[in-house]
């Protein structure tokens, strides 16, 4: 497949431009309706409570497919990090759905540069590419079908227009990726036929899948804001994990279902149809309280962030922690885990090891957790070219020295074992790399300082105390010095550890 030109308009079924953000289609009444940003029928899904639910299912049907699934336990840190994944791929959804084609622009070439980086092979020696079209159009496949099935599981069922409409903007999503048209069937009739086969054809039981089922949401580490409250958290996700997985596996195609043997648990079709009702009535809130984008955000910040919402809702859980002390005077409970304090304290080797360096949390060290590193710290500060490749070289010349100096059984990675017996608090030269372009990177204006904007726009917070230089900026050998501390020393720190460490 060549790749479109990212000037040059690609064309659906329905012959829209689709790199022109002001391509209009029309409604019911012959008007004109936008493809992207507001009016469009993607805008009424994405803040829709039920669309939570729809892409949990959606994400469940890409890790079926072959290509996907050993994509993602390879390179995702959808495990270990998911509320971080999550606020990145809503990011990543506004800005390709909303109205300014620029924006588009550029974060397709950005979501390009990180397919074109994940490939390799399976466990069956079987190879995968992010970048193979079939594959991306399958992404959007699911999305799209999920948005459709979540309203008909709703009672809901969207008009023919709509379901059209919907379409055309699901396909002007993956021609503004740059892909070719044809790689979506042309028509929804046809798309159907494209989808079925697909399902029964091509999608497999796979580990990734298994995880996402059975295993992410009954382990699901809470959200940073919500990390005071581990007891409350823990109990809550006893229940709500296996209602979510056996909810997800009733919504699934039925023959998948047979094809993959996942459990069809007694009335678990009206549990899921009843969620999905209740989560619809979500919808008679005020809007206000149900912007994705904003929920995504507060979920995201840590509590000692100085943003209003954060102190709101951790004063809130320190009410609530108080409670919980006073019902475990009187009940026998369990007592509370105890949370370790931000302010410096050392970690041990293996804890460092699985908090901070394995991102993929597969139990190891590679390549993939170092490039998750450089993705999110890209993704932090919006790096274009170079200084997204620059950033990439680093982490990759970091991955090359600890591979040499921790790699003791030459597996080609790095077990907790030989990180924890091997001297890791020595910062080698290619680290010290890595903490000089992850500096330049942030210091937008190249005035060998950064000020409180970027502070903010990489640590998502205002300055600390101890990371300040006269309070009013922050020193490249200061920023070196705590990189190369936190990194190195294992120390808990106020910014980097919701930068690295955070679920």
């Amino acid at each position: 497949m060549t790749h479109a030109d990212s000037g040059s308009p690609g064309e659906t079924g329905a012959g829209a431009t689709t790199r022109d953000s002001g391509f209009q289609q029309p409604d019911t009444e012959g008007r004109t309706a936008p493809v992207f940003g507001r009016g469009s029928q993607f805008h009424e899904c994405f803040n829709d409570p039920r669309w939570a639910l729809a892409m949990v299912r959606a994400t469940v049907l890409e890790a079926a497919h072959p290509q996907i699934g050993a994509a993602l336990i390879d390179n995702s840190t959808f495990v270990a990090h998911p509320w971080r994944r999550l606020r990145n791929t809503i990011v990543s959804m506004q800005r390709m759905f909303g109205p300014d084609d620029h924006v588009r622009q550029r974060e397709a070439a950005r979501l390009n540069r990180l397919h074109g980086r994940l490939n390799g092979t399976d466990a069956r020696s079987r190879p995968y590419d992010a970048m193979d079209p079939e594959v991306r159009a399958w992404v959007v496949a699911t999305m799209f079908e999920s948005a459709v099935t979540m309203c008909r599981l709703s009672g809901q069922p969207l008009e023919q227009h709509a379901m059209e409409r919907l379409y055309t903007e699901f396909q002007a999503f993956l021609a503004a990726l740059g892909d070719e048209a044809g790689h979506l069937p042309p028509t929804l009739q046809e798309f159907w036929h494209y989808y079925d086969r697909v399902v029964e054809r091509e999608l497999e039981n796979t580990e990734a899948m298994r995880i996402i089922l059975y295993k992410l949401f009954d382990h699901l580490p809470a959200p940073p804001l919500l990390n005071g409250l581990p007891t409350l958290w823990a109990a809550g996700r006893t229940i709500a994990g296996p209602a979510i997985g056996a909810i997800t596996v009733a919504s699934l195609p039925e023959v998948f279902r047979r094809r993959a043997g996942l459990p069809e648990l007694p009335g678990a079709e009206t549990v899921m149809q009843g969620a999905y009702l209740a989560v619809g009535l979500a919808r008679f809130l005020p809007g206000h309280w149900l912007r994705t984008d904003s929920i995504a955000d507060l979920l995201a910040l840590s509590p000692d962030s100085d943003d209003p919402r954060a102190r709101t809702v951790t004063a809130l859980c320190d009410k609530m922690s108080r409670a919980a002390a006073l019902i475990r005077l009187i009940a026998p409970l369990p007592p509370e885990p105890q949370s370790t304090p931000a302010g410096g304290l050392q970690r041990g080797a293996e804890e460092f090891f699985h908090e901070v360096l394995d991102q993929t949390g597969n139990g190891y060290l590679d390549w993939p957790d170092l490039a998750a590193m450089a993705r999110e710290l890209s993704s932090r500060l919006d790096l274009d070219e170079p200084q997204e490749s620059r950033l990439y070289s680093a982490f990759a010349d970091w991955w090359r020295e600890l591979q040499a100096a921790l790699d003791a059984d030459g597996d080609g990675r790095i077990s907790a074992e030989e990180y924890a017996t091997a001297a890791p608090s020595l910062a080698g030269p290619a680290l010290i790399k890595v903490a000089e372009v992850l500096f330049d990177a942030t210091d937008k204006d190249g005035n060998q300082t950064i000020d409180a904007d970027e502070h903010r726009t990489l640590f998502r917070t205002a300055f600390h105390r101890d990371a300040t230089d006269a309070g009013t900026a922050y020193t490249r050998s200061a920023f070196i010095k705590d990189f190369l501390s936190f990194m190195t020393g294992r120390r808990r720190t106020t910014p980097y550890d919701p930068l690295l460490a955070q679920a």
